[in-house]
């Protein structure tokens, strides 16, 4: 079931604009129309929103709220249009695949990132707008602000942008250093591949040898590379799996089946990996950020 039905916390959380200015601009402008329940609850449909996401958007680029609230819906819609065709400013950029998410606008998300890849590269684009766009979206999920399918769309279109890069490199590439070896995967039951398949493609894009194993790899199938591979650099993201009470034997068991020779390296990134105060083995590292992960290549 799409969420259609928003409070003004919502449109807080969505929008970046606090709901006393809402207020505000509600009451002054009569910018937004909510509705109300049987009990005299307001609320805010799915054109609310829309629209607010679009107020937004020109506020941030200069329009005062004033002149905005002069604007018949259809201006709105055309201003936001014009600016959609200049170049985006971050903030603007991420307000725009907003906007696609919950109008699970395809051709939106693509003319945005258009747009970016005119005057930067997609290293650029994933590190500087995805990043934040994604860990924003991760906190409207838990505040239930988005539903599941807003984030199925949105996570899909990045997705295939990351594997339509990934070819493109495998098909300009012929030969890879094997200087060091990575071997990319995650952990039994983990789904959350976003970050870890970007990862692959800037391996492979640094020239680097990298072998992508996907999600949910149970921990003794490592041992198949012992058999290929003398030293072995293992990277993979703890963001659900394994629990925070889980992480230290899993560690450990990697330590001793896997690692039992000391020879390779466990690079790790992720909430769970994050958050964990156990002992760490040599040769495990965790990291903050992807961007730390990649200095460190």
């Amino acid at each position: 079931m799409v969420k259609s039905i928003f409070s003004i916390k919502d449109l807080e959380n969505l929008s970046g604009i606090k709901a006393h200015t809402l207020r505000i601009w509600e009451k002054r402008y009569n910018l937004l129309k909510p509705d109300r329940t049987d009990s005299n609850i307001r609320y805010y449909n799915l054109t609310n929103l829309q629209k607010l996401l679009n107020i937004t958007h020109l506020y941030q680029n200069g329009y005062k709220i004033s002149k905005i609230a002069r604007f018949e819906p259809e201006e709105i819609v055309s201003h936001v249009n014009s600016l959609s065709g200049q170049n985006l400013s971050k903030s603007v950029a991420i307000s725009d695949f907003k906007i696609a998410m919950i109008n699970f606008d395809v051709n939106l998300f693509k003319k945005t990132y258009g747009k970016l890849a005119e005057k930067h590269d997609f290293t650029y684009i994933f590190i500087n707008i995805f990043i934040p766009f994604l860990s924003e979206l991760g906190l409207l999920w838990q505040m239930n602000t988005v539903r599941p399918t807003h984030e199925h769309f949105i996570t899909v279109q990045i997705k295939q942008l990351i594997l339509s890069h990934v070819q493109k490199v495998l098909g300009e590439n012929n030969s890879y250093s094997e200087s060091d070896i990575f071997i990319l995967y995650l952990p039994e039951n983990e789904i959350h591949d976003i970050g870890i398949s970007y990862l692959y493609y800037e391996l492979l894009r640094r020239g680097y040898k990298a072998i992508y194993m996907g999600q949910s790899l149970p921990l003794e199938s490592l041992n198949d590379f012992n058999h290929c591979f003398e030293k072995v650099i293992f990277i993979s993201y703890f963001t659900v799996k394994p629990s925070p009470a889980e992480v230290q034997g899993y560690l450990d068991q990697f330590s001793k089946e896997i690692n039992a020779e000391n020879k390779h390296k466990l690079w790790l990134l992720g909430r769970q990996a994050n958050q964990f105060e156990g002992v760490l083995p040599s040769n495990v590292k965790v990291f903050q950020t992807i961007v730390e992960l990649i200095q460190n290549i």
